[in-house]
Formats: C-alpha cells, sequence, structure tokens
C-alpha cells in the first residue's frame, strides 16, 4: 500500500491491527495466548526456556520500534487481560512449566501496559524478566524438578540451589523486597 517495506513508517489502520495481533500471538498476550501453556507443557525443559525468553526479544524489539504508530488503548487492554489470565491461570497449577507459562503471560501483560508510556521501563522489564525466568529454568533444568512435589526433594540434592530456586520463584513472583517487584512498582507509578 505505501510502497515501503520500512516497519516504522506510517501504515494503514488494518496493517497496523494485523502487526499488533501477530506480535499479540507471538509473545503469547491475551487473548491469543491459548497456545503458550500447552506448548510449554509438552515440550522440554530446554525447549520451554528458550520458548519463554530467547522468542520474546525479536517481537519486543518490533514493538519497541513501531509503538508510536501502534494502537495504545489496545496494548493497555491486552496487557491488563494478560496479567489476569496470567496470574489467574498460574494459581491451580502443579506443573512447574504451566507455572511457567502462565507467569510469561502476566509478564508480557505488565510490559504491554508499560510499552506505550515509557520504553525505558519496558526494556528494563524485559531485562529483569529474561534474568529472572533464567534463574529460574536453570535450577529446574539442573534439579530434574517437572512438578511443585519434585521441587520439594531438592533440598538433599543442594540446598544452596534449592535457595536459590526459592528466591528466584518469589522475585519472579514480584514480591516487594526482591528484584522482580521494582519493575511492577515503576509500572504502577507511571
Amino acid at each position: 500500500n505505501t510502497g515501503s517495506w520500512d516497519i516504522t513508517q506510517p501504515l494503514t489502520p488494518p496493517s497496523y491491527i494485523l502487526l499488533t495481533m501477530a506480535l499479540a500471538m507471538k509473545l503469547g498476550l491475551a487473548p491469543l495466548h491459548f497456545w503458550l501453556p500447552e506448548v510449554i507443557q509438552g515440550s522440554t525443559m530446554t525447549t520451554a526456556f528458550i520458548i519463554t525468553t530467547w522468542q520474546k526479544i525479536a517481537p519486543m524489539s518490533l514493538i519497541f520500534l513501531t509503538m508510536n504508530n501502534l494502537s495504545t488503548s489496545i496494548f493497555l487492554l491486552m496487557g491488563l487481560l494478560s496479567s489476569l489470565v496470567g496470574g489467574w491461570g498460574g494459581l491451580n497449577q502443579t506443573q512447574t512449566r504451566k507455572i511457567m507459562a502462565y507467569s510469561s503471560i502476566a509478564h508480557l501483560g505488565w510490559m504491554a501496559t508499560i510499552s506505550s508510556i515509557m520504553t525505558n521501563i519496558l526494556i528494563m522489564n524485559l531485562l529483569i524478566y529474561l534474568i529472572m525466568t533464567t534463574s529460574v529454568f536453570l535450577s529446574l533444568i539442573i534439579s530434574k524438578s517437572k512438578t511443585i512435589q519434585d521441587t520439594t526433594s531438592t533440598w538433599t540434592l543442594s540446598p544452596t540451589l534449592t535457595i536459590i530456586m526459592l528466591l528466584s520463584l518469589l522475585s519472579l513472583g514480584g514480591l516487594p523486597p526482591l528484584t522482580g517487584f521494582i519493575p511492577k512498582w515503576l509500572i504502577m507509578e507511571e
């Protein structure tokens, strides 16, 4: 329509809607999140780790580049919905991969909410999320924990690993004195 392949140039409304929906589906934002928990549950722990970390970098970069042209209200709505779905969906789970999938949905909701307001907080939130998710997945891979029940036996394997996993999970949940609380606090301030 515009004769250009440059993604940052002004496009037509249908192309922005299509771009927004494609990025939301790739990230696993609600209401296009239904594939994420089942795919992560059905994959190996290493593949789940890659899906929840490395796969998020390219779509978040595109959101960062095109945020001035995308609809703020759609991203706010998807962010709020993702935070609610991710929080409620992870409550009744015993499988660690599904918990991490719903955690990914919830964290991306927070990032989608702030993306249209302050992109520097978006980048900080993404980096903190990637670091925390990496530490949790590496702990789960080392301890071979596939369920919450499996994590209770890691104390005999390595008390240090158990403490690191506990603190990483609490930080990923956003407990106030830990690192995961800082991005949520800054987003709420904005």
